[in-house]
């Protein structure tokens, strides 16, 4: 086949005829323009060149496959007649990033996984971290969420007999080494330019679940293609306002081999994320939010990615999601105890307590709160044992896992964290995160005196100041006289 030249595809530089080169390939867009989520004017920016760079971080390698017909898909391309894009000279903050890139600590100074976030906050480019960090309005929840666990406190049993711990468990009929999950996150690419499969072989190797999400950077079947031997992975849906899209998204899924389906419930609308929509995704956000297309760009990555999700998703759905498939089937992000008793009304198989990481409704009460209003709830009514229980949000520490398990929670979901290790040290970075929590479970577990998870119960905690939202005073002697925890710092420049 005779590939396509730079200079021809250069003529194909407007909103009448709109060509792009992706992965040296040629793709006739034009029709397309209309219907892309981020507006008409991110594409012609890279009508007739190759849009490659700003193409990979935040679209699965099938999109175009999908979403364009054979027609439209133009051919290969002699890259070497496509002139190079001009990235222009480094501004002094890209510069000084990548300078403190080069003093990032070993991973092996790396004790918690506080010292992950700390690290990709000061590494990861801005709009990257803006977008894995944002939380909703004013944040409230998203700090709530982590300090939430604080107002709980041990009540230790001593004198038992503790040599041996097991942590392993199973969670909806599967059976993992650990009672926490990779919980699902959008475009991993922005960490790391392998994306999700990065999270796929480090649970893998740890014998950790992972959670596969809708909006990833790698396409779904790239994901599953990078699980190993009889690894564990569940679906997590954002319902599409085409049904029979919904209904092919989940029958592939089953066939792939997902064990679960994870449907979530609590984006009608994607939240306010402000640090997110001020850095506009990328340097190309000005021209985005200025288009004349009718679609609002300003709001950040999130919306720009999401525009096809079902706002009109209710209780009626449910039985029909039955219908489609033998997965268990678990509504991620229920808020209340009330909604908790529906979905065991409704018959599934599990329900998350998520306020999707403080990202949707800002003053949205933490998940381990309502956990124990949900488990007052559930065991009032003799439905504890009917359907599982999942939380998320805010978990940095074994020990908030081991309060969750405590109060009931099946397992638990972690998301950030585990993004921020695979951002500033890949794989090796996720690895390491994970087995830091084994082993905070595992001493912590000892020192509470439970040698399994099912040991776990409420009366190893004392709750009386859970849903306390007051301030701490600070403790200004204290401050002075002790030194600070602070995360491992970036090497001294030699």
């Amino acid at each position: 086949m005779t590939k396509l030249t730079g200079a021809e595809i250069a003529s194909h530089n407007s909103k009448e005829s709109c060509w792009v080169v992706v992965h040296g390939k040629c793709y006739d867009v034009t029709e397309f323009l209309p219907e892309h989520p981020g507006g008409q004017k991110i594409i012609l920016k890279y009508a007739g060149k190759d849009a490659t760079k700003e193409f990979e971080p935040i679209h699965p390698s099938d999109t175009l496959d999908k979403y364009l017909p054979a027609e439209k898909h133009l051919g290969p391309v002699d890259m070497g007649t496509v002139a190079a894009e001009d990235e222009g000279v480094a501004d002094e903050a890209e510069v000084a990033r990548l300078e403190r890139v080069s003093r990032m600590p070993p991973l092996s100074q790396c004790y918690n996984l506080l010292d992950f976030e700390d690290i990709a906050r000061q590494t990861m480019r801005k709009t990257a971290w803006a977008y894995y960090s944002s939380g909703a309005d004013d944040e409230i929840t998203m700090r709530e969420n982590h300090a939430a666990f604080h107002r709980l406190w041990f009540r230790p049993r001593v004198l038992v007999d503790v040599e041996r711990v097991a942590l392993d468990t199973t969670m909806l009929g599967s059976r993992t080494s650990v009672p926490f999950y990779i919980t699902a996150t959008a475009l991993g690419k922005l960490g790391h330019p392998e994306g999700e499969v990065v999270l796929t072989r480090a649970a893998a190797a740890e014998g950790v679940i992972q959670m596969i999400p809708t909006l990833a950077s790698c396409s779904f079947d790239e994901i599953v293609d990078a699980r190993r031997g009889d690894q564990v992975q569940w679906l997590q849906l954002y319902v599409n306002k085409d049904r029979e899209v919904t209904r092919k998204i989940v029958a592939h899924a089953e066939a792939r081999g997902c064990k679960a389906l994870w449907i979530t419930v609590d984006a009608p609308q994607l939240g306010r994320r402000e640090k997110d929509m001020r850095s506009k995704y990328d340097e190309q956000a000005a021209q985005v939010q200025d288009s004349d297309d009718n679609v609002d760009r300003s709001q950040g990555a999130a919306r720009a990615i999401s525009s096809f999700i079902d706002p009109s998703l209710s209780w009626k759905d449910v039985p029909w999601f039955r219908s489609i498939t033998r997965m268990p089937i678990v509504l991620k992000g229920v808020q209340c105890a009330e909604d908790a008793l529906k979905a065991a009304e409704y018959g599934v198989d599990a329900i998350l307590l998520s306020n999707h990481g403080g990202r949707q409704l800002d003053f949205a009460k933490p998940a381990i709160e309502v956990l124990s209003e949900v488990m007052a709830a559930l065991r009032e009514r003799s439905l504890d044992d009917k359907m599982e229980v999942y939380i998320d949000g805010g978990v940095r520490r074994g020990t908030d896992i081991i309060k969750a398990l405590c109060l009931g929670a099946r397992g638990v979901g972690i998301g950030r964290p585990f993004l921020y290790a695979m951002s500033t040290y890949g794989e090796d970075g996720v690895r390491r995160a994970i087995q830091l929590l084994k082993d905070e479970l595992e001493m912590n577990m000892r020192l509470i005196g439970a040698n399994t998870v099912a040991d776990l119960n409420p009366s190893m905690l004392d709750l009386r100041s859970l849903g306390l939202h007051t301030s701490i005073p600070r403790d200004h002697l204290a401050d002075q006289a002790y030194d600070r925890l602070v995360p491992p710092g970036l090497k001294a420049k030699l």
